[in-house]
């Protein structure tokens, strides 16, 4: 097995970042989606994550796969990755093309890459601890593994999918016996005393060639569309031509549908690095800073609150006497609801879409 620190000169990592955000309404919108929000300091979830790999994966080596309308934006903020590796796709097609079209963007930048291929928009407290499990993923992927990350989990969530361990491989690796749907709370429960359960951390680590390999054989009708990119020039007119006319062609499949389910040896590193997906507005009460009671952030001042979400990017907003609730005002729009309901904030949007508000 080749020294991680060797290993660290393949690694190629993409960021997919083409969600819409619809659960941080009114906060997301489809010209800034949550990948573009600032939850923490100054900086994107996006520019977070980029930042958090840049000292394994410097710019010249990092892909952002976004929406083709948001290419402009993802530019702009983060602007030391090349221009032509910020890939814009023209019609939304789920995560395994675009898997495979990170894999042979890889494959031109390095013959003998390892791709990381993460989502834009998690959040991550031990930047370091996060590194270190890629390296131990990177050099199973060497090996020709298939590896992901799965997340030490810290109470019985509902809204992520999980992994089962299979055997233990030592220090924090283990094989992949399964990989479990979003569970009911009973379910969760068990997962968490158990002990036999990770949440899916949404991370994949495999050399690109094996990628493309897998790829073939479970979903050949994005092999036959993409594999031509191979033989183009990368960043050319022609690459780009090409990509535009072949990707709405490939069939809409996850990474996980497409080829996971049909692998066997699959294996998962143990992450502990006080990991959240940001995927509700629930969810942003794990960001908050040592010792507070509340996340609050823009225009707004809370009294008597508990386990509240404020924020404000337009009229200041004051809270007094809360609990278990969000409140977030933009300049076009407030929303008002207990975090318990975080989840149904996209079926609220629906209607707000389809009365015209």
């Amino acid at each position: 097995m080749a020294p991680a620190e060797n290993l660290a000169h393949h690694l190629v990592c993409a960021v997919m970042a083409g969600g819409s955000g619809t659960r941080f309404w009114p906060l997301s919108t489809p010209a800034q989606p949550k990948q573009l929000l600032k939850f923490l300091g100054e900086n994107t979830l996006l520019a977070e994550t980029l930042a958090r790999v840049a000292p394994l994966c410097p710019a010249e080596r990092q892909l952002v796969i976004t929406n083709r309308t948001l290419v402009a934006a993802v530019q702009a903020d983060v602007p030391q990755v090349p221009a032509f590796q910020v890939l814009g796709e023209p019609a939304a097609r789920n995560t395994l093309p675009c898997m495979a079209v990170a894999a042979l963007v890889a494959q031109a930048l390095d013959p003998e890459a390892i791709l990381v291929l993460l989502p834009a928009d998690h959040w991550v407290a031990d930047a370091q601890a996060f590194r270190q499990a890629l390296l131990r993923a990177a050099e199973r992927a060497a090996t020709g593994a298939i590896v992901t990350l799965g997340v030490a989990p810290s109470h019985p969530e509902t809204g992520y999918g999980y992994i089962e361990l299979g055997q233990d491989l030592g220090h924090g690796l283990h094989q992949v016996a399964q990989f479990v749907e979003k569970p009911n709370l009973e379910r969760a429960l068990q997962y968490l005393q158990g002990g036999r359960h990770l949440w899916n951390g949404g991370v994949f680590v495999l050399r690109a060639q094996r990628a493309l390999a897998a790829i073939a054989q479970h979903v050949p009708a994005i092999t036959q569309e993409l594999a031509p990119l191979a033989d183009l020039p990368l960043g050319s007119p022609d690459w780009q031509a090409h990509f535009e006319q072949a990707f709405p062609r490939c069939p809409s499949i996850s990474i996980d549908y497409g080829v996971m389910e049909h692998e066997s040896g699959l294996e998962v590193v143990r992450l502990d690095a006080g990991w959240s997906d940001v995927g509700t507005w629930h969810s942003l009460l794990g960001m908050r800073g040592e010792g507070q009671s509340n996340y609050v952030k823009g225009a707004a001042a809370v009294q008597d609150c508990e386990g509240c979400v404020v924020i404000s990017t337009g009229p200041t907003v004051a809270a007094l006497g809360l609990r278990d609730l969000a409140v977030v005002a933009t300049p076009t729009a407030t929303l008002v609801l207990p975090l318990e309901r975080s989840q149904d904030v996209r079926s609220l949007v629906a209607e707000i879409q389809q009365r015209g508000l």
